[in-house]
């Protein structure tokens, strides 16, 4: 890592390790396997649910029945490649981008690193290529390595191993 600091300004450059799996499913059944697992809570009623709870063990509650049996819910969901298919006329690339986490998981990393905010929830990319579906990751860990927690490392390494389980599923 490499840090330079000036005026209360600090700049660091951090390495980040890429977990990617190449396909040979269609598109469709990647995107489709990778959202059977996790959960897909309406989220505007999902934040006011969170908002609305008075004490932890309630927000516990809220957040598990957004879950799916991978312990992880869907944020968002992005088609990129509608706007380059609008663009070209074609019906390829299909790429989309799907913020994927759990607030519980990333509470544990905040708690022991706050910068770990910037990078959960985590990028899920499906895009298809001419040699396949490729299904992409950035690890966690490889984001807070640099930070010397021993206790968000942990975390960080679960959520690593949740997710890259999953793409492996998603490729199966």
């Amino acid at each position: 890592m490499i840090v330079v600091t000036e005026d209360k300004i600090t700049i660091a450059k951090v390495e980040v390790e890429r977990f990617s799996l190449t396909s040979a499913k269609p598109f469709e059944a990647v995107v489709a396997t990778l959202k059977s697992a996790i959960g897909q809570p309406d989220m505007v009623n999902f934040f006011k649910e969170t908002r609305a709870t008075n004490s932890f063990p309630d927000l516990e509650r809220v957040v598990q029945r957004g879950l799916g049996r991978t312990d992880l819910m869907l944020f968002a969901e992005f088609d990129l490649g509608d706007i380059l298919r609008r663009e070209t006329g074609s019906r390829t690339p299909k790429i989309k981008r799907f913020v994927v986490g759990n607030p519980l998981i990333m509470k544990e990393m905040v708690k022991h690193v706050p910068d770990a905010g910037s990078y959960a929830p985590v990028t899920v990319l499906v895009d298809e290529r001419p040699d396949g579906v490729h299904v992409s990751y950035d690890k966690m860990e490889s984001y807070l390595l640099h930070y010397g927690s021993s206790k968000a490392l942990a975390v960080a390494r679960d959520l690593d191993t949740k997710i890259t389980t999953l793409l492996r599923e998603c490729a199966g």
